[in-house]
């Protein structure tokens, strides 16, 4: 592509790279004050704004109120100051953005602590005013006490304190460099929705704190082939049959007092979860290895003693679900597969109906249980309020995906739905949302024309699926068909959100029969429908799509079965590769982005869950493998991958290329120096589309 051929400035592309997919802008990351009083969140300043800064918002009257802004906060640049472990915190957590990204804040939000840069700054949401505390350099992870303005933070692996009348002291710290405090390891971060390490009790006296210890993991090296000179970057990364960090839990004292929390850690290697229940003892959440038992401890906080309060056991695997386990009064809630649907159980007994598949918990007080969850279509999620003995009563009615947070009298709900371009975020009393009722301001910038989307229930297995053709399309006319999935467990493509398509959208513009598919694996569609691919990621989940494809080309005569390509980035990529590997009689060309093409080099818990240990279930691993398919290759495949990604390390392209080369077969690979897993770069994401559709045009003829 020569300098001519870059897209304009006002193309889909530019646009998408720029507003980091149409996301700058937008109210995120919201927190809901126990009492109701207000509510804080992150916004940046317009739609080609990355520098986030944090607001609150009056639940009565609507008035929203900046409280720190770091470009008033900062007089360098704070990206290019970020410690490494921050880097690592955001790549896990998919964070694009800057500035402000992240904050800690007391229960009832009257004060907040965020990091800038390795700085800490304590902000006093009633004065909106901020002072930057005395703490160490390179400080990320920070945690406000409940009740005293102390906080407690990490720095170069060691868990510290600082507050704006208490100098900078250590809590915790080890010798041994392979060791940190009060961070979330690898694993918790990536897989087990954990991005914390540290725990005030609600007194203030205490920490619980994380202590993860790296020697057993194995080392990695990530180069840079474009500065070489320069040394690579050693991860720990634990993969498939190698073993993890040892994680332990301890009470701290802010004297300098240790207790440790007493379980078989051996069995129990996964901790999932932390929460206080009261000064003096807490519930903590491990996972065998295995994830096919979950146990909640009663923990004696004083002396570190557990007794078993929960145990759940499945012959496939426990999902983890946000938001449980929680109390709800003295009674332990928690997430069950039960009658066919994910069900919330109290003491271990289910009591959301079984038609509801329950996607997270998001509140449980004195005011009531509250889920995000889906109804009879997989496409949708609603909140609904749900009562133990008692019916579920939506508190959402437009059809679209929907999140929240509550508090005492206040529920603020996040809406993405087809008639909106992007979501719609409302604060208003803790009852059915009131559509009526004003937003907050977002200053995202639209992301185009409304997709013309037909979703469809496809084949025998019914399978969700959506449908973008080009707009100019003539009746007679027949044109080439790109599928465009994720495909695995975790994710779903095809929900009635208008911004999950807008990629889509411009890809049909393009000239292509878009077409989406959620096959079995994907969530929404109850326990049955994720564990068909235990043991096996490829057969099922390729299965769906060209199932899906036949039946959609039934209803829609228009699509040229002659030319179809497919497209994918992580499993989506691996999806890809697969198809054209495996299924060339189907498929005809394939962009692959970041593939995992060897899945005993991606991580445990992950890969573990899905497939068993290598060493016990090789016969997934080789049903899995692309690596001996690569002789096998008629089509056209583009390999993609960045040379900075630590997630799904280049290892697994360069891998497969090979193969493919040693077989004799010609393909493309495409590397992206100083890129990770999210292909933040503007210029990246920008560039990737384009090439991507440049190679499928000529690919597909």
């Amino acid at each position: 592509m020569t300098t001519a051929d870059r897209p304009p400035a006002d193309s889909f592309p530019r646009r998408s790279a720029r507003t980091r997919r149409f996301t700058l802008g937008a109210p995120r990351t919201i927190t809901v004050a126990r009492d109701g009083s207000r509510v804080l969140f992150l916004r940046s300043g317009d739609g080609e704004d990355p520098v986030h800064a944090l607001w609150s918002v009056d639940p009565d009257t609507g008035r929203e109120r900046l409280l720190a802004d770091p470009r008033a906060l900062l007089t360098g640049a704070a990206e290019a100051d970020l410690p490494a472990a921050e880097r690592a915190r955001r790549e896990r957590a998919r964070e694009s953005g800057e500035g402000i990204v992240a904050y800690d804040a007391d229960p009832d939000a009257r004060r907040a602590v965020v990091a800038l840069g390795g700085r800490l700054f304590l902000v006093d949401t009633d004065a909106a005013t901020s002072v930057e505390l005395d703490s160490s350099p390179g400080a990320f992870a920070p945690r406000l006490s409940p009740v005293d303005p102390v906080v407690a933070y990490v720095a170069d692996g060691a868990l510290r304190l600082v507050g704006a009348d208490r100098p900078d002291t250590v809590l915790a710290d080890d010798p041994d460099p392979a060791v940190t405090w009060g961070a979330a390891e690898f694993i918790a971060a990536e897989e087990l929705q954990r991005s914390r390490g540290t725990w005030w009790s609600p007194d203030g006296t205490r920490v619980a704190a994380a202590r993860v210890d790296e020697t057993p993991v194995r080392r990695w090296y990530i180069s840079h082939p474009v500065d070489p000179g320069r040394a690579p970057t050693e991860v720990r990364y634990p993969a498939a049959g190698t073993a993890n960090a040892d994680v332990s839990l301890h009470v701290l004292d802010l004297d300098g007092g240790r207790v440790d929390v007493e379980w078989d850690r051996e069995r129990h290697p996964y901790l999932v979860t932390v929460a206080w229940r009261g000064a003096d003892r807490l519930d903590v959440t491990l996972l065998t290895r295995d994830q096919r038992e979950l146990v909640v401890l009663d923990v004696d906080a004083a002396t570190g003693a557990t007794s078993v309060a929960l145990r759940h056991d499945d012959p496939s695997w426990i999902e983890v679900v946000p938001g449980v386990p929680a109390r709800w009064g003295d009674r332990l809630v928690t997430a069950v597969d039960r009658d066919g649907a994910r069900r919330l159980a109290l003491e271990g007994e289910p009591f959301t109906p079984p038609w509801l598949q329950v996607r997270s918990l998001v509140a449980a007080d004195d005011e009531g249980i509250i889920v995000a969850g889906s109804a009879d279509d997989p496409t949708e999620v609603h909140l609904w309020s749900v009562t133990p003995g008692g019916a579920a009563e939506p508190l959402t009615e437009a059809a679209g995906v929907h999140a929240g947070w509550a508090g005492s009298g206040v529920l603020v709900v996040s809406s993405s739905t087809m008639d909106d371009d992007g979501a719609v975020v409302r604060v208003g009393p803790r009852a059915p949302v009131d559509p009526g009722r004003p937003p907050l301001r977002s200053f995202a910038a639209p992301s185009g024309p409304e997709p013309d989307v037909r979703f469809l229930t496809l084949g025998e297995r019914g399978l969700r699926a959506a449908l973008l053709l080009p707009g100019d399309l003539g009746r007679d006319q027949r044109v080439p068909v790109l599928l465009d999935p994720y495909g695995g467990p975790h994710a779903q493509r095809v929900v009635r959100s208008r911004l999950a398509f807008a990629a889509s959208r411009w890809l049909a513009d393009q000239g292509f029969a878009v077409l989406v598919v959620d096959g079995r694996g994907t969530p929404g569609r109850g326990p049955a429908w994720e564990r068909a691919v235990a043991g096996d990621l490829a057969g099922p989940v390729l299965d769906d799509q060209v199932d899906a494809l036949h039946a959609a080309a039934e209803l829609e005569p228009r699509l040229d079965l002659d030319r179809v390509g497919i497209r994918g980035w992580s499993f989506g990529g691996y999806l890809a590769a697969l198809a054209v590997l495996r299924r060339p009689d189907v498929f005809h060309a394939a962009v692959a982005g970041a593939p995992v093409t060897d899945w005993r080099l991606y991580d445990t818990a992950y890969t573990e869950r899905y497939l068993g240990h290598p060493d016990t279930d090789p016969d997934a691993y080789a049903r899995t493998d692309l690596t001996p398919l690569a002789a096998g290759l008629r089509r056209p495949l583009l390999l993609v991958h960045g040379l900075a990604d630590d997630n799904v390390v280049a290892a697994h392209t360069l891998q497969l290329s090979r193969a493919l080369l040693e077989a004799g077969r010609p393909h493309a690979v495409l590397p992206l120096s100083g890129v990770t897993h999210m292909t933040p770069q503007e210029a990246v994401a920008e560039n990737l589309l384009v090439l991507q559709v440049e190679f499928l045009r000529d690919a597909l003829g």
